[in-house]
């Protein structure tokens, strides 16, 4: 039985949908329970039906479920302190960005339609049940070598797959960070001209 999700529902200046106010990105996995392949399946699609510039989606997965040596093969580019809670994981997700065309057309918008493939996945995964944590903290390279990728094909961020896990089991540090208050910078901060 997976953890009951904290409610860390954001603070919103406007009213925005619910699965959007309540998404959240915790550290925090069950380390027990297998992923929900339905679940996954359906975040999957979530992602391969996102917009992309021409329709060319840019996006590639390598998914890889905890016990695999696929899993333990990501566990491994990632950075020491991701390595300490990711692993809980049920699944860990390596997002591509494939950055031109077999024929070597530049593909200069994929990274932005990777991140909206991803934005998708996570939006899904979060109204399912899962939850989803987006790290920038891995080496490329490692996968780009275990995956034999051509140079085209851009290791761009992991993220974490599962059921929210019991915060206890993270270190101190990342406990505080797990309960901490969301916070975000006020929106006419962000717009940088308006009319």
């Amino acid at each position: 039985m997976s953890t009951p999700l904290i409610d860390r529902t954001a603070p919103t200046e406007h009213p925005v949908l619910d699965v959007l106010a309540g998404r959240w990105s915790p550290r925090a996995y069950d380390a027990q329970n297998a992923i929900d392949e339905a679940k996954l399946a359906t975040a999957l699609e979530a992602a391969r039906w996102s917009p992309s510039a021409n329709n060319s989606q840019p996006w590639r997965f390598i998914v890889a479920r905890r016990g695999t040596a696929l899993h333990a093969q990501v566990v491994d580019s990632l950075v020491g302190f991701n390595q300490t809670w990711a692993r809980n994981a049920a699944v860990l997700v390596v997002a591509i960005a494939e950055t031109a065309t077999a024929d070597g057309t530049p593909l200069t918008h994929a990274f932005y339609d990777l991140g909206q493939a991803v934005a998708h996945f996570s939006v899904q995964a979060h109204h399912d049940g899962l939850v989803v944590h987006q790290m920038s903290g891995f080496d490329p390279e490692v996968v780009r070598e275990f995956a034999d990728l051509e140079e085209r094909f851009v290791p761009a961020t992991v993220f974490a797959v599962g059921e929210f896990g019991d915060v206890e089991s993270l270190p101190e540090v990342l406990q505080e960070r797990e309960v901490a208050p969301r916070v975000r910078r006020p929106i006419d901060e962000t717009i940088v001209l308006s009319a």
